[in-house]
């Protein structure tokens, strides 16, 4: 399982921080969320697997993001989450 989190898109609610803190950590200089431990395929754009006692803090993040800045993807590639 895959976690996605798209940089230009979060506005710093921190939710995704409160949900999963060994995830995403909040950079108060930029005003938004990091994913921790990401490679960035594409600029702004920051992927991970996700470990398997972290999937359900992960999906909790990526749900409570109020602008959908991060999506999760199964094992197959298929986007699960918004």
């Amino acid at each position: 399982m895959k976690i996605e989190f798209d940089e230009d898109t979060c506005i710093g609610m921190y939710q995704c921080v409160a949900e999963w803190g060994d995830g995403f950590e909040k950079d108060k200089d930029t005003g938004k969320a990091v994913l921790l431990e990401a490679d960035e395929p594409e600029d702004g754009v920051y992927v991970r697997e996700i470990p398997e006692d972290a999937e359900l803090d992960a999906k909790f993040a990526a749900r409570t993001c109020p602008v959908d800045a991060i999506r999760v993807y199964d094992d197959d590639g298929e986007q699960i989450i918004p």
